[in-house]
């Protein structure tokens, strides 16, 4: 549906705000299913240990590749589009996967997290369009509420997993297939979207910055550093985490349940992270967020007890909730409207380049770089130190630079 807006109007960034929360909860449900069974189904696929985790990469790097064209496709015809392309390469990314696991064959199964991807990266423009009808000072409430959907979706996706994943003699096969209905059902949502049509940008219009003039600005510098850090690391750390729970001596319900705590942690904080933004400023959330996913890993090396394992994964997801949320608020509000396909597609391919990195570091390092599940695990949690110190030091540059008079 085409809407004519003049100027923000919160009642309609309300009622998206809504759906897209809906979308959040149902669509997204999938992220925490894969995210808890890929490497577990990768291991059992691989021939070698070491690239257990290399389909949860895979699903991140074509959320990398997505991005820009995801992106772009929502810049030429509308936010709803972008948003049912990404359900469709959800459900077929599924049915690959499962076809995948059917077979025993690794490369099929990988092929379907590359499908995946896509999804992935639409998902991610979920925040954005929650954004694009609220006021000023409705907008990091409306990002952060948008985010509050993976409450649901960490609640449905644990329950999921745990009635589906031996449903079928083949293992994991049952849970690949209720994400494809997932996708299926939970698109019917995005009909009602009230989001504006794109105006199509008149030969005089301006055409704002440039990729390399929007990065040398400092605010939109420090929040894409920022997003990529926060991003990455929770990434890298959740990757192994099932691997690391089960290597340590517990159960695969054990691992669910510590993956369900993160993904909790990492969303009940969005039912305030826009009030604290609006209260203390973004900055200091940022840094709040860096702060407690040092926490995060200090707690995962003292020990690889059940409770290290929950309180470090909950600090992660904390950690990456104020970390995520407040450069997201940040760089929603340092660009201008011509300026914001170009953006938010460079910023999702960076972000998510990141991620890729990192999920496929996280694999060598769990299972490659130690003799035992312990000192892999203790590799994976050290590799944190040079990235936080890195987003500490923009931001602490940021914060102290001149202001405009």
């Amino acid at each position: 549906m085409t809407m004519t807006m003049t100027a923000p109007d919160d009642r309609v960034a309300k009622r998206n705000v809504v759906i897209l929360v809906m979308a959040q909860a149902i669509l997204g449900a999938q992220m925490p299913m894969i995210f808890t069974i890929g490497g577990l189904a990768g291991q059992s696929l691989a021939s070698n240990a070491c690239f257990a985790t290399l389909p949860i990469s895979l699903i991140v790097a074509g959320s990398m590749l997505a991005a820009n064209p995801v992106s772009a496709v929502m810049q030429r015809f509308g936010r709803r589009v972008g948003f049912l392309m990404g359900a469709l390469f959800g459900a077929l990314g599924a049915a690959v996967g499962a076809y995948g696991l059917y077979l025993g064959s690794f490369p099929i199964f990988l092929a379907g997290s590359l499908l995946t991807g896509v999804y992935m990266s639409a998902q991610g423009f979920y925040r954005f369009a929650a954004a694009d009808t609220a006021s000023d000072a409705f907008r990091p409430k409306a990002i952060s509420y948008v985010m509050a959907g993976g409450l649901l979706a960490a609640v449905l996706g644990k329950t999921l997993v745990v009635e589906t994943s031996d449903a079928f003699v083949v293992p994991f096969m049952g849970t690949y297939m209720v994400i494809i209905l997932l996708n299926l059902v939970g698109s019917a949502v995005f009909f009602f979207l009230k989001i504006p049509m794109p105006e199509k940008p008149s030969a005089s219009a301006p055409r704002g910055r440039s990729r390399m003039e929007l990065l040398k600005d400092p605010v939109i510098s420090t929040a894409v550093i920022c997003a990529v850090v926060s991003y990455a690391l929770m990434n890298l750390v959740m990757t192994s985490t099932p691997l690391a729970v089960v290597g340590c001596g517990f159960g695969q319900g054990d691992a669910a349940n510590v993956v369900m705590s993160h993904v909790l942690a990492m969303y009940v904080p969005s039912f305030f992270t826009g009030h604290l933004i609006a209260r203390f400023g973004v900055e200091k959330i940022v840094g709040a967020g860096l702060v407690i996913l040092a926490g995060a890993g200090g707690v995962a090396l003292s020990g690889v007890t059940l409770e290290n394992f929950y309180i470090a994964l909950i600090l992660l997801g904390l950690g990456w909730n104020f970390g995520f949320i407040g450069a997201t608020t940040m760089l929603a509000g340092a660009h201008e409207g011509s300026e914001k396909g170009r953006m938010q597609g460079m910023n999702d391919f960076l972000v998510f380049g990141g991620v890729t990195l990192a999920s496929l570091s996280s694999g060598g390092l769990m299972n490659c770089s130690g003799g035992t599940p312990t000192e892999g695990w203790s590799a994976v949690n050290l590799a944190m130190a040079p990235f936080l110190v890195l987003a500490g030091a923009v931001l602490l540059r940021l914060a102290l630079r001149p202001r405009p008079v």
